[in-house]
C-alpha cells in the first residue's frame, strides 16, 4: 500500500483544459520576458513547458495567436473609478496604471520591439487587441460619464485628446523605465487635460 502511495505520489499529473493552456502560456512568458520577441519560438516554449511543439500548434497555430494568448493572461483590465468627479476618476486611474502596469509596459514595449517591427504595429494595437470586451478605452468611458453627469459639455472630441492622459504617462514611464511621480500625473490631469476637454481643475466649466 505504501509502495503504490510512493509510486502516486511520483506520478506527474496530467494537465488537460484551462490548467495546461495556464501551465502554456505561463511557460510562454517567462520566454518572452528572458528572450524577447525573437526567441519566443514553439521550440523555447515547448521546451519551457515540458511539452511538445504540436500541443501548442493545436491550441495556437499562429505564433501571433500564442503572444496575444500569453499577454492577455498576463494583462487584467483595471476596475474603472466611479467618483463622481471626472478629474479625480482621471487621478485615481492613472495612479492604478502606474502602480500596477508600470513593469509590464515597459516590458512589453522593450521586449516586443521586433514584434512591432515585423508586424508594423504599435503598442495602441495590441492595448486594442487585449482588450478583452467590447467596451471603449477607460478615458473614453469617464468621459462620457462626466457627460452624462452634466459635468462636461457634450462635444465632439478626438480619439488623441480623450486618451491623452493614458498617452503622456507612458511616455513617461518610458523614458524613466519605470512608474513616474505622482507630481507628474497630478500635471497631466490639472494642466494638460482638463483645460483641453474645457474644464479647470476644479471641475468647472473654463470661465465659469
Amino acid at each position: 500500500m505504501a509502495n503504490e502511495q510512493r509510486r502516486a505520489e511520483g506520478t506527474p499529473t496530467r494537465r488537460r483544459g484551462t490548467a495546461l493552456e495556464s501551465a502554456l502560456t505561463d511557460a510562454a512568458w517567462d520566454v518572452l520576458v528572458e528572450q524577447g520577441y525573437h526567441g519566443f519560438t514553439y521550440e523555447a516554449v515547448a521546451a519551457r513547458a515540458g511539452t511538445s511543439k504540436p500541443v501548442l500548434y493545436r491550441r495556437w497555430p499562429q505564433r501571433e495567436d500564442l503572444l496575444i494568448a500569453t499577454l492577455a493572461r498576463h494583462w487584467h483590465p483595471l476596475d474603472l473609478p466611479d467618483t463622481g468627479s471626472l478629474r479625480q476618476d482621471a487621478l485615481a486611474l492613472l495612479r492604478a496604471i502606474n502602480a500596477k502596469r508600470d513593469r509590464t509596459m515597459v516590458l512589453l514595449h522593450l521586449k516586443l520591439a521586433d514584434y512591432f517591427r515585423e508586424t508594423g504595429t504599435s503598442f495602441n494595437d495590441l492595448r486594442s487587441r487585449l482588450r478583452i470586451t467590447d467596451q471603449p478605452p477607460p478615458f473614453a468611458t469617464l468621459v462620457d460619464r462626466a457627460v452624462e453627469r452634466g459635468e462636461l459639455a457634450e462635444a465632439p472630441r478626438s480619439e488623441r485628446v480623450v486618451n491623452l492622459p493614458f498617452d503622456l504617462v507612458r511616455h513617461d514611464m518610458l523614458m524613466a523605465i519605470g512608474a513616474v511621480p505622482d507630481a507628474t500625473i497630478v500635471e497631466i490631469v490639472d494642466t494638460v487635460w482638463l483645460p483641453l476637454l474645457g474644464l479647470s481643475p476644479h471641475g468647472t466649466q473654463a470661465g465659469h
